[in-house]
């Protein structure tokens, strides 16, 4: 009869290499730890979607330094759906809420990680610098040029991400370049009856929400707290992306 421990023992380096192996196939995404805290949410200036200002508090989580690039679809999906080819470190546009999901399923399955979307609680939080923020109406700036491609300065395409200033967590490209993708549908009244704990609206709605504006967006398009609500499911966003996040 075969030694059982013998047995577990001697396959053990195995399957662990195997995993190792199955993780090298992917690139992990470099991911920025966001202290929890309570901060103030919305705007008393903006548009009517932004107010009221209410108070939020987050637990901590792991946010992605960079939008998700096309290297890292393609590592997972096996293609690219972006209209600016040929730029494998911009960041991936062009998909549907779907292929989001999608991607983030298959990617959690090649890595044994638990990736998912921000909500738009944690995206705005994370925006404007977390525990360690400046006040700054953009990410990490009050010139938008510091770092954001937005519609003056991009000539109508994507660019690399992390060639612009990063915000004081030291993320890029918060600002312009693709929106991103979170995982609240939109609500234009949310604000007013959302949670004061780590919010998110799960409740389904025509729209999904976007942040932080593009490489064709006006700079009012591109602060810390404006908010956009043109995606819905099965539509390809063309000047939209999206960063990870995972929970601490």
């Amino acid at each position: 009869m075969p030694d059982i421990k013998a047995l577990k023992y001697a396959i053990l380096p195995a399957f662990l290499y195997i995993s190792s192996a199955v993780q090298a196939q992917v690139t992990l995404p470099d991911m920025v730890l966001v202290a929890g805290g309570t901060y103030q949410m919305g705007s008393t200036t903006g548009e009517k979607n932004e107010k009221p200002v209410h108070a939020v508090t987050l637990r901590s989580f792991y946010i992605g330094k960079y939008e998700v690039t096309q290297k890292l679809w393609a590592q997972v999906m096996g293609d690219t759906p972006s209209r600016h080819r040929n730029c494998p470190d911009c960041p991936v546009e062009s998909v549907t809420q779907e292929q989001v999901v999608q991607f983030i399923v298959r990617l959690n399955q090649k890595t044994e990680h638990q990736y998912r979307l921000p909500t738009e609680a944690e995206w705005e939080y994370a925006a404007l610098g977390g525990a360690q923020t400046r006040g700054y109406r953009y990410p990490g700036s009050n010139d938008l040029a510091e770092v954001a491609w937005y519609r003056p300065n991009a000539g109508d395409t994507t660019h690399p991400v992390g060639l612009r200033k990063p915000n004081e967590l030291g993320l890029y490209d918060m600002a312009g370049n693709a929106w991103e993708l979170c995982s609240d549908y939109y609500d234009p009244g949310y604000y007013a009856v959302s949670p004061a704990t780590d919010p998110r609206n799960d409740k389904p709605a025509a729209f999904r929400l976007l942040r932080g504006g593009s490489w064709r967006s006006a700079d009012n398009r591109c602060y810390s707290k404006a908010r956009n609500r043109n995606v819905y499911d099965h539509y390809h966003f063309g000047n939209g992306g999206f960063r990870l996040v995972l929970d601490k």
